[in-house]
């Protein structure tokens, strides 16, 4: 079983940083509307993966009780 890290990181990434700070006034809305549409399904990337998660923890914890 993996531990979950004591504390928790921040969002890592330096791809993260530059995309959030990124200036926007240089893109044209079809470039817009493609950027939007890459970074929902870079959320439901990241649901799903965090919804494995939870559902591993989950069953750990159904298992061998509540560790926390």
């Amino acid at each position: 079983m993996f531990e979950e890290p004591a504390e928790p990181r921040a969002f890592s990434g330096r791809a993260l940083n530059e995309t959030t700070h990124e200036d926007l006034e240089v893109y044209g809305v079809s470039e817009l509307e493609e950027r939007i549409e890459a970074l929902q399904a870079e959320i439901e990337r990241t649901k799903a993966q965090l919804a494995k998660k939870k559902a591993g923890r989950d069953a750990a914890n159904a298992l061998f009780g509540r560790l926390d």
